[in-house]
């Protein structure tokens, strides 16, 4: 079934969140107590303080700072993966930048992440609503069967119904023997580039790269060959 599906028609995505803010104590009392709450299975061997860094985690305590997406193209040239970004440090601007692609852009019917049906998909939702922005169909799956939702994942095509299997898109695109640049940052260090450093372009450029490997990786899969590094457009 996987080699039926039109590659031209995906829309390739990843995303990179952080903590709304750089410390636990810039939150005000009453969100301090939730986070707490939220966090207290955790609090046995760590304080509320030091689960802090796991904030971006959350929809309901994070943001979004970065979305990427990337999808196929077939020209002249043969065929190319482009990618483009939507960054900022006002998450609500790139939600609408990034809602507004794809309602403009009804040839991308499918949407597709690593492990995104866990986190990625629902975690833009929530954010949308957060921020009042009306849900585009293709994330709009409230009450359709589950073959009228158009999302893949990488991750979940990897499991063949293994539902406690885990396993990261860097160990994927390794035992596919999936070439990837090495970086300087992983994402673990992305709140910290961020807050720290304010280096926004370092972790879109980041982002991008994983756009890139979920593409590659899932054309390994449908038994196609990968696009050549001189084929990839990054924005």
């Amino acid at each position: 079934m996987l080699q039926k599906i039109a590659l031209d028609k995906i829309l390739f995505l990843d995303i990179e969140t952080v903590p709304q803010f750089p410390t636990f104590s810039e939150l005000d009392n009453k969100t301090q107590q939730l986070y707490s709450q939220k966090t207290k299975f955790l609090q046995k061997e760590n304080t509320v303080e030091d689960l802090y860094d796991r904030a971006g985690i959350y929809a309901e305590f994070g943001k979004i700072i970065c979305i990427s997406v990337g999808y196929l193209h077939e020209g002249s040239l043969g065929e190319q993966i482009r990618l483009k970004s939507f960054y900022n440090d006002d998450e609500e601007i790139l939600l609408r930048e990034f809602v507004d692609l794809l309602q403009e852009n009804y040839k991308f019917s499918i949407l597709c992440g690593h492990n995104a049906k866990e986190f990625d998909f629902p975690y833009i939702c929530r954010r949308l609503l957060i921020h009042g922005i009306t849900l585009p169909s293709v994330l709009d799956i409230a009450g359709k069967k589950p073959w009228e939702i158009n999302h893949l994942d990488t991750m979940e095509l990897w499991k063949f119904g293994d539902y406690k299997a885990y396993t990261s898109l860097a160990l994927l695109c390794h035992v596919f023997q999936i070439p990837t640049p090495k970086d300087d940052i992983s994402g673990e260090d992305v709140a910290r580039v961020y807050y720290e450093e304010k280096n926004l372009e370092r972790i879109k450029v980041y982002c991008e790269k994983d756009v890139v490997a979920l593409i590659q990786l899932l054309r390994r899969m449908m038994g196609k060959s990968i696009i050549k590094e001189d084929k990839i457009l990054f924005s």
